[in-house]
């Protein structure tokens, strides 16, 4: 058995251990080369995350809007009570000199009188 000059034992016969230095330019390279691996590494995460960014914004469900039905006893039908059915309300009112206040604080009487004034003037499509 014989020991090579950089420390190492060869079984070997005739074989021969040499080390091997790197240069420290190549060194270099090597640092710069994963640099530039960790640099492509977090633009390519960035780019993934700027295309998916849209898809996932489309994907969020949009909040529905709450629908209020109120039910017409004397006509036995349902209204959507919305925007326009609002309008509708503020516009019976004023049609028939009364005090601005919610459908919901109507009472029987009024109530049905507003559903009689709206089967009679229904929405301009």
């Amino acid at each position: 058995m014989r020991v090579c000059s950089i420390g190492h034992k060869s079984t070997g016969p005739g074989r021969t251990l040499t080390g091997t230095a790197i240069p420290k330019a190549d060194i270099l390279n090597l640092e710069d080369f994963d640099m530039h691996r960790a640099h492509s590494y977090i633009a390519s995460l960035v780019l993934t995350a700027a295309l998916a960014a849209p898809v996932a914004i489309m994907a969020v469900p949009v909040p529905q809007e709450v629908q209020v039905r109120v039910y017409d006893k004397d006509h036995k039908d349902y209204h959507n009570w919305d925007d326009n059915e609002n309008r509708a309300w503020g516009q019976f009112l004023t049609e028939n000199h009364r005090n601005s206040h919610e459908f919901k604080k109507a009472n029987k009487k009024e109530k049905s009188e507003y559903w009689n004034w709206r089967h009679a003037h229904p929405d301009q499509k």
